[in-house]
C-alpha cells in the first residue's frame, strides 16, 4: 500500500511540475512566432488599413483590403491568416502552414502568389517556422473574406498597387 501511495504521488507532482514546463514552452514558441511575424511585415500585407496608412488592428493579420498587380500574373490580395476556418487558415493543421511558409505551397495544392516572399522564408530554420505556425493559430480568429485572386483582365473588386518591370511608365503601361 505505501509503495502504491508513493507511486502515486509521484506521479502526480511530476505531471504537474512538467505541465508548466509544457506551457511555458509553448508560450515560448508563440511569443518567438510572434515576434518573427512583427520583423518579417506580415503585418504589411495581412492587416486591412495597413498600405492605406490606417492599420485596423482589431483585424490583424484578417486580410488586406489592397491588391498587388504582376503583369501578365493577375492581382493578389494578401489573405486572411488568422485561424478563421470559413475565411482564414483556421482549417490547416500547423505542418501544412509550416509548409507554405517554407515551399510556398497551400494544402489546396495551389502555390503562393508571387509578392508572398515564401522563397525568403524557405530559409527559416524549422523551429522559426513552427513558431510562426504556432502564433497564427493563437491569433484572434477575423471572420473576413478577402476578394481575389483576379487573372489578368478580370475585374477587380479592391484597390491596386501595380507593380510594373523596370523601365516602364504608369501611363505606358497596359490596362
Amino acid at each position: 500500500m505505501f509503495r502504491s501511495s508513493v507511486r502515486f504521488f509521484s506521479l502526480a507532482i511530476s505531471t504537474l511540475l512538467l505541465q508548466p514546463s509544457t506551457a511555458r514552452a509553448d508560450d515560448m514558441q508563440v511569443k518567438r512566432g510572434e515576434y518573427l511575424v512583427t520583423i518579417g511585415g506580415c503585418n504589411d500585407c495581412h492587416t486591412p488599413g495597413y498600405f492605406l496608412g490606417k492599420p485596423d488592428s482589431s483585424r490583424f493579420l484578417g486580410g488586406s483590403d489592397v491588391g498587388f498587380e504582376i503583369p501578365g500574373e493577375g492581382v493578389f490580395v494578401g489573405r486572411n491568416i488568422t485561424p478563421d476556418k470559413q475565411t482564414g487558415i483556421g482549417s490547416w493543421t500547423k505542418q501544412q502552414i509550416v509548409t507554405a511558409i517554407q515551399t510556398g505551397l497551400r494544402p489546396d495544392g495551389r502555390v503562393l502568389a508571387p509578392i508572398m516572399p515564401w522563397h525568403a522564408f524557405a530559409h527559416l530554420t524549422d523551429e522559426d517556422a513552427a513558431a510562426i505556425a504556432s502564433f497564427l493559430q493563437n491569433v484572434k480568429p477575423v471572420s473576413h473574406q478577402v476578394p481575389g485572386p483576379f487573372k489578368p483582365g478580370e475585374k477587380v473588386a479592391t484597390f491596386v498597387f501595380r507593380i510594373l518591370p523596370p523601365g516602364q511608365t504608369a501611363a505606358g503601361a497596359p490596362n
